[in-house]
């Protein structure tokens, strides 16, 4: 069994602390991926090879946000630290600033993200008209 995620031996480490470790080390290993997956697809000349890769990549992304989201779930400071910094308009470094502070006193971020944008009709839709056959 691997044990390069644990700085501290893994049978003094609780369940917990081992799961964390885990999911920090997924969490690693899908940063990495993204940024292979993004110079191979800088460089492929073939269409059809990059526009595998292209999928291949949006399955890293939806990888890391998810095990990013278990992170959050599991540490709420670094939840309420990661609500007050992402998704905001503004200077980066000033929201996380604000966001830790906010963290440390154990409050929220002062002003809620915006709510996602839809990038599709608006409708619901999948935008590509009805699979129904007209009638003749």
């Amino acid at each position: 069994m691997g044990t390069e995620q644990y700085h501290e031996p893994p049978a003094e480490l609780s369940a917990e602390t081992r799961t964390f470790a885990r999911m920090c080390t997924n969490l690693t290993e899908e940063a990495e991926a993204i940024g292979w997956y993004e110079q191979r697809i800088s460089l492929e000349p073939d269409p059809a090879a990059r526009a595998i890769m292209e999928n291949s990549l949006g399955e890293e992304f939806k990888h890391f946000c998810m095990e990013l989201e278990y992170l959050f779930r599991a540490t709420p400071k670094w939840g309420l630290i990661a609500r007050g910094i992402l998704f905001r308009d503004g200077d980066i470094v000033d929201n996380g600033e604000a966001a830790e502070e906010a963290a440390d006193a154990g409050t929220a971020a002062t002003t809620e993200p915006p709510e996602p944008t839809p990038t599709g009709p608006v409708d619901g839709s999948l935008g590509i008209g009805s699979l129904k056959g007209t009638a003749s």
